[in-house]
Order: structure tokens, then C-alpha cells, then sequence
């Protein structure tokens, strides 16, 4: 009879399961009860049975934060952002083997940076609770398996033991591609070395706060991990050797009205000098770089770098890998400060966005991270730092970032990706997160909170002047980084929202 009855339960469980809308379409509407502060923010986790991974730390973590916010609106807020990745985007998870597939939200694929990104909030909770370990565990060892296969996607389909159909790519379309990929596997093949850095930096960051390495031990881990440093060394290379073309790495052009979409130089970005830094073909914003040497991401680049040659220090693992990360490392920083130093008629000397080697330098930045405005987040300069200084002062200037907007409703840092008029929330956190003012950061979190259209979310990006025009109701990595951002501000200024 107890066995007919669980049975029973089950049935109803999976019954409930298939009837759970998409998130796409709750995360578009508000749902009750709403806070009772005056922004009157809804509350958007879904149904318990509709969550796709449950766990009780992360509910103990969330009463725990929220008992130290006394504002009700921020309470609801960090409610329903800070479990968002576990809510909503957990696809597929395998945790015997592990294998960990998140998805970023409104597209069923899973990004290497945005993945790791999503997860990041969750590791200072993930050595007392194995299953949270082994989600993330899973997630090290999916990554290594898809770049391993092919290292230069930056988003990949779920595997075919998982499932799951592959998604759709609308523009994954008209393309030219080198190395050619295929699109059951990779969703998208778009070049950004922030993927790399992304890799290494969940694996470090894993390590560091559970002292779990058995990555390392999995079947794909070292493999991937000598391609993508032999493929760093080779796009350090010039374009040019002597009069000769070098051997191309890896080239992407698409048929297409949008130049971020597709790149300079029939798919080889445009021509460089060795500096030591690395080419990557897209931003992280997924839009073509200009200047192929992308600063911020090579610095995100050579500080993982360290952290991967520290870890195998320290683990005593893989000497001849270990070595050549560090090398790699101080030659992108020695690039970086010789030649992503530009000066500024306003400000002074500044990192630059983009540079060539040939002294063509592109001054701006943009919302998504890496960014110049994270670099401390990023752990490659202080925030004190002098030429850093000067960077967030144009930055965060209406006369000196074109990128930069303000308006009634929002003001901060936007991105070529949601062209003109539109901020990122992600990006003003990011402001407060690298800001030691009190009241700096107090004004982010004000921005923040009001910029969720009625619907207790982090969009991609809201218009400066209209809240109802927004990209992206639903944003994993958005909704995360912000909780993390929360987190950040209670702790430095106790009592701040």
C-alpha cells in the first residue's frame, strides 16, 4: 500500500512538471504577493515542483541575507535574482558522472562565461553541500567536454545523452566558420577568449573554495585545457610574417546587414603586432571586435592564467602546463602595459577597449564583463590604482564613453549588442561592486531596483527613459551577478539598503 502511494505521489509530481509554463512567459509577468515597499515588487520564483533544482542551503542563505535587508522591495528583490540559475536553468544534470548543463536564460544554450558566471554566487556555500558541489562539479567537467570538442564555440548545445533537442540559433546562418563546427553540438561559434578565461576561472574558483579537484582527473580537463593554451600562443602571433600571411587560427564571417555580427578581413579581424595580449574575434557582448587585441578580456585572461598555474602548484599537477600558463600570463600583462595604455585629452593615461599593436587604440567600454569598469573585480589592478582611476572617469562620463547614457529612468553603461539609449543593470552593479563609496554604491543599488519594469527581474538592458522597454525578461547571469552584488554591499556597508 506505501509503495502504491509514492508511486502515486511521483505520477502527480511529473504530471505537475509537464504542466509548468515556460519561464519565458512567467518571468514577462508580474506574479503575486507583491512587496510592500513602493516599488511593489512581485514575486517571480516559479512553483516549487517547477524549479529545477531544489536546495536547502541556498533557501537558508536566501532567509539569512534577507534578514539583513530592512528595505521589503530589496527583500523580495534579492528573493527572486539570487536563486534565479537554480530556479530556472538547470537543464540537465547528471549527478553521478557529474555533468551540469545550464542554460542563460531566454536561449536554450549554455555560454561558457555566462554559465561560470551563474554559478559563481553559489561557491561560498558549495563546501558544506555536496549536491551544490556536485552541480557545479558537473558544470567544470560539461565545459571541458564542449571545449575539448571545440574550443572555439563560446555557447554549445546540450549533449545527446542528456535528452534535450538542440536549440535553434536564428542567425547561426550564412556563415563562413574556420575551424568548421557543427551545429547539433556548438549553438554558436563566435571567437571571445573571455571563454577561456571563464573555464579556468570556474575550475580555480571551484578549487579554491570546496578543495575538490577531481576536474583534473576527468577525461576531457587536461585535454582542453593544453588545446586552449596552445591555441593562446598562436593568436599572440602577428597577422603578418614579413611580407607573408601567417597561418590563420580561426576566422568567422556571416552574411549580414549588422557589422557586430560579422568580421573585418574575411573573418580574420583586423591585422595585429605581436604585444604579448591575444586576439579574439567577439566581445563579450557576442558583438566583433574592432581592434582585435580586446584589453579587458585579456586581462581577465592573465589573471586566470595565474590562478590556473597557482592551482597546479599548489596541487603539484601538470608541471609542463603549470609553466606555460604563467609564461603566457606575464606576457599578455606586459602587452597589456606597454601597449593598452593609451592617453586620454581629458584624463589622462587610461586602459584602452581595443588596440592593434600598430597604435590604433579604441577609447570606450562596454556593459558586459569583462570590462574596463571590472578590472578590479577582476582581480588585474587595485581600485585604487592611478591609470584605472582615470578609466572609470571616462568610463562613467556622458562626454567621454559613447556608450555611456543617462536618462529619466536609468542612467550607466550600455553596449553596441542593444544599441543606443539602453543600460545595462549589470553594468551599474559592476559600478557599485568596484566602488569604495558608501553613497556611490547606495545610489546603484537605487538604480537597480527601479529598473525592473514591474517584474522583479534584472533585464539585459532598459531604455534610459522608458521602463517598458526593456531586452531579455529573462537573464540568468543578469539576475546572479546582481545578487552577488547585494551580498557584496551588506557586507562592506552593513545597513545600506
Amino acid at each position: 500500500m506505501k509503495l502504491v502511494y509514492i508511486s502515486a505521489i511521483f505520477r502527480t509530481a511529473r504530471a505537475l512538471v509537464g504542466m509548468c509554463p515556460s519561464y519565458t512567459d512567467y518571468s514577462a509577468v508580474p506574479h503575486g504577493p507583491y512587496s510592500s515597499g513602493a516599488q511593489k515588487i512581485p514575486s517571480m520564483r516559479p512553483p516549487l515542483v517547477c524549479r529545477t533544482f531544489n536546495n536547502p542551503t541556498i533557501e537558508s542563505a536566501i532567509r539569512s541575507v534577507s534578514s539583513s535587508i530592512k528595505d521589503p522591495d530589496w527583500r523580495q528583490l534579492f528573493s527572486n535574482i539570487f536563486p534565479n540559475t537554480l530556479d530556472t536553468t538547470v537543464a540537465w544534470h547528471n549527478s553521478t558522472a557529474p555533468f551540469t548543463f545550464l542554460v542563460t536564460g531566454d536561449i536554450t544554450a549554455q555560454w561558457i562565461r555566462d554559465s561560470t558566471n551563474q554559478v559563481l554566487p553559489y561557491l561560498p556555500y558549495a563546501s558544506t553541500d555536496s549536491a551544490l558541489s556536485t552541480l557545479v562539479l558537473g558544470l567544470i567537467n560539461m565545459q571541458a567536454e564542449e571545449l575539448d570538442a571545440y574550443p572555439f564555440g563560446n555557447a554549445f548545445q546540450p549533449p545527446p545523452r542528456s535528452g534535450l533537442k538542440p536549440a535553434q540559433n536564428g542567425i547561426g546562418v550564412n556563415l563562413n566558420v574556420f575551424p568548421p563546427f557543427d551545429n547539433k553540438a556548438v549553438f554558436e561559434a563566435k571567437f571571445e577568449i573571455d571563454s577561456f578565461a571563464s573555464f579556468f576561472q570556474v575550475a580555480s574558483s571551484y578549487w579554491r573554495a570546496t578543495g575538490d579537484a577531481r576536474f583534473i582527473y576527468g577525461e576531457a580537463w587536461e585535454s582542453a585545457v593544453t588545446k586552449i593554451l596552445d591555441i593562446i600562443g598562436q593568436l599572440q602571433q602577428p597577422t603578418y610574417n614579413g611580407r607573408e600571411l601567417n597561418k590563420p587560427v580561426v576566422g568567422y564571417t556571416r552574411l549580414t546587414h549588422e557589422a557586430k555580427e560579422t568580421q573585418f578581413g574575411s573573418g580574420l579581424g583586423n591585422p595585429v603586432k605581436y604585444t604579448g595580449m591575444v586576439r579574439s574575434l567577439f566581445r563579450p557582448s557576442d558583438d566583433a571586435t574592432i581592434l582585435p587585441f580586446l584589453v579587458p578580456a585579456n586581462a581577465f585572461l592573465c589573471v586566470e592564467l595565474d590562478h590556473l598555474s597557482d592551482m597546479l602548484k599548489t596541487l603539484r599537477m601538470f608541471p609542463e602546463i603549470r609553466d606555460k600558463a604563467k609564461k603566457l600570463a606575464s606576457q599578455i600583462r606586459s602587452g597589456i602595459n606597454k601597449h593598452g595604455v593609451a592617453m586620454h585629452a581629458t584624463h589622462g593615461q587610461v586602459f584602452a577597449f581595443e588596440v592593434d599593436g600598430y597604435g590604433s587604440v579604441l577609447l570606450t567600454d562596454d556593459a558586459n564583463g569583462p570590462s574596463l569598469l571590472s578590472m578590479p573585480y577582476l582581480g588585474f589592478v587595485n581600485a585604487s590604482h592611478p591609470v584605472y582611476q582615470n578609466t572609470r572617469n571616462m568610463v562613467l562620463s556622458l562626454d567621454d564613453n559613447p556608450w555611456y547614457f543617462d536618462g529619466s529612468y536609468i542612467r550607466g553603461v550600455g553596449s553596441p549588442h542593444t544599441s543606443y539609449l539602453k543600460v545595462w543593470p549589470m553594468a551599474v552593479a559592476m559600478r557599485g561592486m568596484t566602488s569604495d563609496n558608501s553613497d556611490e554604491v547606495k545610489e546603484c543599488l537605487d538604480l537597480i531596483l527601479a529598473s525592473t519594469s514591474g517584474l522583479g527581474l534584472i533585464h539585459e538592458s532598459v531604455n534610459v527613459n522608458d521602463g517598458r522597454d526593456y531586452t531579455r525578461s529573462w537573464f540568468a547571469w543578469g539576475n546572479t551577478f546582481v545578487s552577488q552584488f547585494v551580498v557584496d554591499a551588506i557586507t562592506r556597508f552593513p545597513g545600506i539598503i
